[in-house]
């Protein structure tokens, strides 16, 4: 996961994350990563359209995301 945050911090690239808040309900979200602090990450949430912190130990998956792709004609 480490690499992805920085991956998307460097490239300013959205990354998908599985999060769990304080009342254990988990969503995904489209985040762009900000900053990397030892307890938590600070990133904008395209979901939310704000900029959010993420407690580490609160992020259960991390990924790219999925390419859509287009209709291919013949």
């Amino acid at each position: 996961m480490q690499g992805l945050f920085r991956m998307s911090l460097e490239e300013k690239k959205p990354i998908l994350i599985m999060y769990m808040n304080d009342e254990r309900v988990i969503t995904d979200r489209n985040i762009i990563v900000r900053k990397i602090h030892e307890d938590y990450i600070r990133a904008y949430c395209l979901k939310r359209n704000q900029l959010r912190t993420f407690k580490r130990e609160n992020i259960l998956a991390a990924s790219k995301p999925k390419q859509k792709r287009g209709v291919r004609y013949a």
